[in-house]
């Protein structure tokens, strides 16, 4: 597939598009980035994968985050605006709208019913951007024991009891330890660290 031609306003609809159809949070968005930006070739995966990583470890909503960063990636301070701009859109209008028209919104049980098919689709959704994410960013025995330690811990920090401010912070602090692992190894083995990112990238 051939590089589609970059313009603003085609960036802005369509994360217009991945807004308005982003139920979930920011990881739900991710199969869509994948379909229309990744597929445009505007970008490679393996730049979003890292992209993934930047909006979860700074402040504020990844789904933004993610449109900011991937907007800049694309075209600098133009792109982060037209794709930032594009991503919230749909989700202003749609509460002004309902603030507007509907004030017991969520007690109608038709919506109740519909937010319930649509949860669903979205854990799917998640999973598929896991499972993409993780043929790229798992290339070798390392980075597997990473990404199972990581899930043990957060599996084991949901049944144990720790300090709430501790507890928010606790997935910052896991890519904060897995980025510093990983300066650990490319500086004790940097020609392996070389050899595996460039098999990643031919994934």
């Amino acid at each position: 597939m051939e590089k589609e031609k970059l313009s603003y306003s085609r960036l802005f609809f369509k994360f217009f598009k991945i807004g308005l159809f982003t139920f979930g949070g920011g990881y739900a968005m991710l199969p869509l980035i994948e379909r229309d930006i990744i597929q445009s070739k505007w970008i490679e995966k393996e730049d979003v994968t890292d992209l993934v990583a930047i909006s979860q470890s700074i402040p504020g909503a990844i789904a933004i985050n993610m449109a900011l960063l991937v907007g800049h990636r694309i075209g600098k301070k133009k792109g982060a605006i037209a794709a930032c701009l594009g991503c919230i859109l749909p989700s202003f209008l749609v509460i002004l709208l309902i603030a507007m028209l509907l004030s017991n919104f969520q007690n109608y049980v038709i919506v109740q019913r519909a937010f319930t098919g649509i949860l669903s689709c979205v854990v799917a959704l998640i999973l598929l951007a896991a499972i993409k994410f993780a043929k790229v960013a798992i290339v070798d025995l390392p980075t597997l024991l990473i990404t199972i330690l990581t899930i043990i811990i957060l599996i084991v920090s949901k049944f144990v009891s720790i300090n709430p401010a501790l507890s928010s912070f606790l997935p910052v602090m896991l890519i904060i330890a897995g980025g510093l692992i990983g300066l650990l190894f490319y500086y004790v083995y940097p020609k392996k660290v070389r050899e595996v990112m460039e098999r990643g990238k031919k994934k």
